[in-house]
């Protein structure tokens, strides 16, 4: 799938990339009120929500594993003079050495299969401690270019469930914003 993104940003047909930030997101930091702490945007593309995080106060990383799409981010994080750490890498093969209060994955998830999910499931059970938040999106179910997207909330909750509290859900029939909190 990496060619896939990769091509798709070369060419500029990126849909997901409308550098607005989600008004999940927004809500969460702005009206909830959460505290700024370290966070993690993983397959964060172009750098938008990232960027958006640390103006809010955050000390942020940013994942993505096309390499087009960080430089993308680091040239706006320079032309913002916003300070963020993009890295380009997979989100499967990363290790940290310390916690984060907040990770973020808006569509990431979604498109790793299941061998994958599992091994990125241990990563963020790694990466939070008691309280952390993981805000993630991702759509249900379906086939295109020959696989198998997203995820049900069954699968969610069974991946996710027995270390974090469901706090927040919300879903249009086609995909789903899911607020866990580490227990």
């Amino acid at each position: 799938m990496r060619g896939f993104y990769n091509w798709r940003y070369l060419t500029g047909k990126t849909p997901w990339d409308t550098n607005i930030t989600p008004p999940e997101v927004v809500q969460f930091i702005e009206h909830e009120k959460l505290p700024p702490g370290r966070a993690l945007d993983l397959g964060c593309g172009t750098g938008t929500n990232a960027l958006y995080l640390a103006k809010h106060g955050f000390d942020v990383i940013g994942i993505d594993y096309v390499g087009r799409a960080i430089e993308t981010a680091k040239q706006k994080a320079r032309q913002q003079n916003v300070r963020v750490e993009f890295r380009a890498a997979d989100v499967l093969s990363l290790s940290f050495d310390r916690s984060f209060d907040l990770i973020l994955d808006i569509g990431c998830f979604h498109s790793i299969d299941r061998a994958g999910r599992m091994r990125y499931a241990e990563n963020i059970r790694a990466w939070t401690r008691h309280g952390s938040a993981f805000l993630t999106y991702a759509f249900f179910p379906f086939h295109a270019l020959g696989r198998a997207w997203g995820i049900s909330r069954a699968e969610m909750e069974s991946i996710f469930g027995r270390d974090f509290f469901l706090a927040m859900y919300a879903d249009d029939g086609k995909s789903a914003w899911y607020r866990w909190i580490k227990q």
